[in-house]
């Protein structure tokens, strides 16, 4: 009675989410000419209507260490309530932690200059400590992220390639000149709207498109701060606000506000933040990559049906031929090619993992490609990554089972349990270990301890009796057929060639798959590192595709030429050539390291490296797994081919 019910709870979850997500679809085609879903609708505002300015974080692509907006001595609300949004689990991972701020603004209404704190009779001091706080994160390149309506704030530059205007999501908490350290104490704000006009009472109402700003940097002489927490700016010289280390600093913050009509939909105003990078070059890389591919595919593709037909061929001719066919080919081992390799049990829970990271890479994929985990969802990827995951164990227990009763394995709770705490026991074990040192780094990045008892009641609630059910149903289906007996001696493998070696085969096979992910996987990583926005998922899945295909091709080639060698142990072999690409996404990565990203100091090389070993053996397990049921699909179907004795 315990299965159904589980079985029946877990439908019910799954069905729940799916239907959320749908009904998010359905709003936003019906709010809007144009396909945008962000899981939200249009907000739209009244004139002088009060408008809510909220603080994300704080982040830098030194240090890679999020803190809370409030890790530093800002200006806080006049009631000095600090009010924190409800975050889901995709924000807590990431170490959002959305707040109230002191900025006040009524829509449509600009603002010349107002001081939030610091000015009138009771100037901000900051003391040595909150000084020395402000300049250690200002020469580590901080930024400040802030939100309006959902929107992020976003800093303008030119492209020093295209000279062309583009955005960067937040604004530098201050910036250094020659040695000496500036803060950034004035924020003057752009928000563009987009008019809209009420069916009810012919209202003009406004819709929220932009949200510009421009940090600036003013010293307290250059600031004419009256008691009604207005203020100008010196008539003179302007001076900007330096920050001298071991002393006691006197800041004013302050901000501007203006209002700018804007010809935007609201269904389009993300499109500022996703345009971020140079699509063009985005595009021909891709292309470039996609074309290259496909063409080497054909070819190997090609040279592999032609010389299957001429060995099926030989192998099915008379019988007056069959003494010489007999002396070499792959025909030779078909008594041993189907013999249980060793190490069954985990090579069944490798493959369970692989299937549940494929099938759950590939629903994500499909659903963000249709625009259904938008950006202006925030968490909503990193969230539905994870249900996903949990929800295909099914799945990846249910297949690995068939196997795990081919290879005539017997315990199958024991190979259940491996297959259930492989992965997300590595996942977890590698981010407890490295939650130590963002702990110690009091960084907002931390996850709570809280947030760890639920993921390991998600994994221990809801993974782990999925992949039970799924070997409990498996093991009770009948094994995959083998269109050969397999003889109860093992036959000798002869001395193989030197490019059929282990290592160098490896090193050859994973080179062509690579080749399909190396550009998208600059701008993953780019995404990951550089805190910036990643949206060419429809790229992304066409990207999926190509290298499920080379994984296969290369695959096959290689165990078809090892098996011409008479070398019959492919099982292991086919994983590994497969998984070969994820080796050069880790050399990769260390180039990416040292090439691209300014991490000079030990925790955030830590937590970079900890992070790229959890995705590639994340990413071996999926490779790994297409290469070895695409190779065990073609060497059934191969010796089913061939008359056998």
């Amino acid at each position: 009675m315990v299965l159904p019910h589980q079985l029946w709870c877990c439908r019910h979850i799954f069905k729940m989410f799916v239907f959320s997500m749908l009904t998010s679809v359905i709003m936003q085609a019906q709010l809007s000419n144009s396909f945008y879903i962000p899981g939200v609708a249009p907000t739209e505002y009244k004139a002088k209507e009060k408008l809510d300015i909220r603080a994300v974080k704080m982040t830098s692509v030194k240090t890679q260490l999020p803190y809370d907006y409030y890790a530093l001595p800002f200006c806080k609300p006049s009631d000095s309530k600090l009010h924190y949004k409800p975050e889901n689990l995709g924000e807590i991972l990431r170490g959002d932690r959305i707040v109230n701020t002191p900025y006040e603004m009524l829509v449509h209404e600009s603002i010349q200059c107002r001081v939030v704190c610091g000015g009138g009779t009771t100037p901000l001091k900051l003391s040595k400590q909150e000084s020395n706080m402000f300049i250690n994160m200002i020469k580590e390149d901080y930024t400040l992220h802030m939100l309006i309506d959902n929107l992020p704030a976003a800093t303008a530059f030119k492209n020093i390639n295209t000279k062309e205007l583009q955005y960067e999501d937040g604004f530098k908490l201050g910036f250094v000149v020659e040695g000496k350290v500036f803060l950034n104490n004035h924020l003057d704000m752009t928000i563009r709207y987009h008019p809209v006009t009420s069916t009810a009472d012919d209202e003009e109402l406004y819709r929220i498109v932009g949200f510009e700003v421009v940090p600036r940097s003013f010293a307290a002489s250059s600031l004419k701060a009256t008691e009604a927490k207005t203020c100008t700016l010196s008539d003179y010289k302007v001076e900007v606000l330096q920050l001298v280390p071991d002393s006691e600093n006197e800041v004013i913050f302050s901000y501007s506000v203006s209002w700018e009509p804007s010809n935007v939909a609201w269904a389009s105003r993300w499109d500022t933040y996703l345009h971020m990078s140079d699509v063009e070059i985005h595009w021909f890389a891709i292309c470039n990559s996609v074309a290259i591919v496909l063409f080497l595919s054909g070819i190997l593709a090609l040279i592999i049906v032609r010389t299957l037909r001429r060995d099926i061929a030989r192998y099915n001719r008379d019988e007056e031929f069959d003494d010489a066919l007999e002396e070499t080919g792959w025909k030779l081992v078909h008594g041993d090619v189907f013999r249980p390799p060793q190490y069954p049990m985990l090579l069944v829970a490798c493959i369970g993992s692989g299937l549940q990271l494929f099938c759950m890479v590939l629903v994500i994929i499909v659903f963000a490609m249709f625009g259904m985990l938008s950006p202006a969802s925030r968490g909503a990827l990193m969230t539905a990554a994870i249900v996903f995951f949990m929800f295909m164990g099914i799945l990846g227990g249910y297949h690995a089972a068939r196997l795990y009763k081919t290879l005539k394995g017997t315990n199958w709770k024991q190979a259940a349990a491996m297959t259930a705490g492989l992965y997300p026991g590595i996942l977890f074990g590698t981010g407890f270990f490295l939650n130590f040192f963002i702990w110690g780094a009091h960084s907002s990045g931390a996850v709570p301890f809280t947030t760890m008892i639920a993921l390991l009641c998600l994994w221990f609630g809801i993974s782990v009796p999925l992949i039970f059910i799924g070997f409990y149903f498996g093991f009770r289906k009948q094994p995959y057929d083998h269109p050969v007996r397999t003889n109860q001696i093992p036959r000798q493998i002869p001395d193989q060639v030197w490019y059929l070696s282990p290592f160098i085969s490896t090193l050859i096979a994973g080179i062509l798959p690579f080749g399909a992910v190396f550009v998208e996987l600059f701008f993953i990583l780019t995404a990951i590192w550089e805190n910036q926005f990643y949206y060419l998922f429809g790229f992304l899945f066409l990207v999926f595709v190509i290298l499920i295909i080379a994984c296969s091709e290369v695959t096959i080639v290689m165990v078809y030429f090892q098996l011409c060698s008479e070398d019959y142990h492919w099982w292991w072999r086919s994983m590994f050539l497969s998984g070969a690409c994820s080796y050069y996404v880790f050399a990769y990565s260390v180039v990416y390291y040292y090439t691209k990203l300014e991490i000079n100091e030990f925790i955030p090389t830590i937590l970079y490296f900890g992070y790229t070993i959890i995705m590639v053996i994340g990413f071996w397990l999926l490779t790994a797994t297409i290469g070895f049921y695409s190779t065990y699909t073609f060497i059934r179907q191969i010796y089913a081919a061939v008359k056998q004795d």
